[in-house]
């Protein structure tokens, strides 16, 4: 394993987190309820690493998410990943899941088809649940069925991603149930 460092910043949703190793971003962190829970996150999902100012790639990646954040529609898709921890499906996921402008949305089913067949939706879901570069790979942008938000793993949940799509100016055809 290559060593990573960590640096927090602060975005128009709160305070995020950004890991990095030597061949590029290893997990971003969403904003949890207070800077203490963000940072005890990434140290729960990455270890003990150091925090450090950013190298100017990593500068980049946190320029472009924090223009993102507030509205501008750039493209994150020139930031180096590092998903040595993930599998082969997940990343296919994941590449999908970067050519989603801003602004944008595809479902589950949608990227399930380009994988080979609408059966592997559930898989897809459980791989944007388990994505650990949130806003790089924009799971918010994949939807469920019938335009619905379907789950959303950051704090918040699907308010956090109805959240972000709204920041992106997506359509989103989706009213709130008495139990959502």
């Amino acid at each position: 394993m290559t060593a990573r460092n960590y640096t927090m910043f602060d975005t128009a949703i709160g305070r995020c987190g950004i890991v990095w190793g030597e061949r590029g971003v290893v997990a971003v962190q969403l904003p949890q309820q207070s800077e203490a829970q963000t940072r005890a996150r990434i140290s729960q999902r990455s270890g003990d690493i150091p925090e450090a100012a950013p190298p100017p790639h990593v500068q980049q990646a946190i320029d472009g998410i924090v223009a993102l954040l507030a509205g501008a529609p750039i493209d994150l898709t020139g930031i180096d990943l590092d998903l040595d921890g993930v599998s082969d499906f997940q990343r296919e996921v994941y590449d999908i899941a970067r050519t989603i402008p801003p602004g944008q949305t595809l479902s589950y089913g949608d990227i399930a088809k380009r994988l080979g067949g609408v059966e592997l939706a559930r898989e897809v879901g459980q791989a944007l649940g388990r994505n650990p570069v949130p806003v790089i790979v924009p799971c918010h942008r994949v939807l469920a069925a019938g335009g619905k938000p379907g789950g959303f793993s950051a704090n918040g949940g699907v308010a956090t991603k109805l959240k972000l799509l709204a920041i992106e100016g997506a359509a989103v055809n989706y009213t709130p149930s008495l139990f959502d």
